[in-house]
This record gives C-alpha cells, structure tokens and sequence, in this order.
C-alpha cells in the first residue's frame, strides 16, 4: 500500500505497465508527469490511490492525463477503462461494498454527464471522494441525474472537506478537462 502521494503515482504506471506493453508504452517519462493529486486530498487516506487510479482513467476519456500519453483514441479509451476497474478492485480491498458502488455511480454518472454535455462532474468528484462509502449520496446524485443540479453535491463536499480544500479540488480538475 502506497505510503506517499509520489507511491501513488508510481504505483498507478507501474501497476498499469506490467499488465500490458501498451500501457507501459503510455506512461510518459517521469520528468513529463504531473503527479498532482486533484480529489484524493479529499477522500480518506486509504482510498487515496484508488480514487486517483479512477480520476486517472477519467482523464483518459475526457481530459488531459497526468500519467499518461497513449498514442491513439483507442488506446487511450483501453487505458481509462482498465484503470476504472483497477481503481476499483483497490478500493475494495481496503474499504467497503458502498464505497465501490459509490465509485461504480461516480463513473456511470459522469459518464452521462459527458454525453449529455451535463455540468456537474466536479461536484460529484469531490462529494464521491469526500464521503466514500458513507451512505450519504443518494440524494444530492439524484439532484444531479434528474434535475442537473450539483449544488447538493457540492455543499455536501464543502460541509465534510471545507470550502478551501473543495475549491482546490475543483480548480485544478477544471484544468485538466478538455
């Protein structure tokens, strides 16, 4: 288990790496990453890895990675997928059977959101990493999926992680979207 946010990032490429050759011909070289961690600062430690392995992926699809640089759409499309579902299996061994189905909602959301030309995906990060597996979503993601809504969302966020640490995160996940 990573002990640092540097192990974090070293554990995302080298885990990714030695599952396929693509991957590791993906990873940019280390002087070229951008080991910013955007919502792991406001999920509990031990989901730290998890939730950047799965905000990785999502950068993968829909914004501009920190990690890194496939060669192709395809490839790249692979690569957000698989660190979708590794991110998961990591969150599952150090938490609970909400926190993946939290997570499981985050992605199929944002998911909808991105089709949808929704806004909103900020919010639902930083309530998803903030309360992880709390049971305290439901309501605030159903503002979202039926009214477009974020607002419950992110209060919630700012009422656990406090507005600075939320308005961080939200910051440079904004950055890093295309």
């Amino acid at each position: 288990m990573p002990t640092s946010t540097a192990d974090i990032w070293e554990t995302i490429g080298a885990e990714a790496g030695a599952e396929s050759r693509l991957w590791t011909n993906a990873l940019r070289p280390l002087e070229e990453q951008e080991r910013e961690p955007i919502f792991s600062a406001l999920a509990e430690s031990r989901y730290a890895l998890g939730v950047e392995t799965i905000y990785e992926g999502y950068l993968l699809h829909y914004g501009r990675p920190r990690l890194f640089t496939p060669e192709d759409d395809d490839t790249a499309l692979l690569l957000g997928d698989y660190l979708y579902a590794h991110g998961l299996v990591r969150v599952e061994r150090v938490g609970s059977v909400e926190a993946v189905n939290d997570l499981a909602e985050l992605i199929a959301l944002c998911a909808y959101l991105q089709a949808e030309s929704v806004a909103g995906d900020g919010p639902l990060w930083a309530a998803t990493s903030t309360l992880l597996g709390r049971g305290a979503l439901d309501d605030a993601r159903s503002s979202l999926r039926l009214d477009n809504d974020s607002g419950p969302l992110e209060r919630l966020a700012r009422e656990a992680a406090g507005d600075r640490e939320v308005s961080a995160s939200l910051d440079a996940h904004r950055a890093r979207l295309r």
